[in-house]
């Protein structure tokens, strides 16, 4: 099985992913808020009380970020392995797309320089024959 082979972290970070994407985490979330305001008089809004919300969601927001990259990073290499398949499957296709996330800005811009010119030659050629079905 392929999850066998999953690290440590890959498998806390999918399980984090799913934990915090739930509505309750989310409830649980604004629970924490609207027990430390209303707190805050209770304390009378000391620097302390205010310390402890901004040092707790400044390592929570800071600690997501990696996990959220990380699950991003996982998800799109996936989507990129299955779209190069079709790619690959396809006789038709162009082979030479496999690779496009590996290439820099410039030839990016030609490729896409050219697919532009084929959607805009296409565009033509179907307004073509809008025109001599409709004359």
């Amino acid at each position: 099985m392929a999850n066998d082979r999953v690290s440590l972290f890959t498998k806390f970070a999918r399980w984090a992913a799913t934990v915090t994407g739930r509505p309750a985490t989310f409830i649980l979330a604004v629970t924490i808020i609207v027990v430390w305001g209303v707190t805050g008089p209770l304390f009378g809004f000391s620097d302390t009380w205010q310390l402890v919300i901004n040092t707790g969601t400044t390592i929570i927001t800071f600690l997501m970020v990696f996990l959220i990259q990380n699950t991003q990073n996982r998800d799109t290499e996936a989507m990129q392995i299955k779209i190069d398949e079709l790619i690959r499957a396809n006789k038709n296709a162009n082979n030479s797309m496999l690779d496009l996330e590996e290439m820099d800005e410039k030839q990016l811009d030609e490729i896409r320089k050219q697919f532009l010119e084929l959607a805009d030659s296409a565009r033509h050629h179907m307004e073509k024959k809008r025109a001599q079905r409709d004359s």
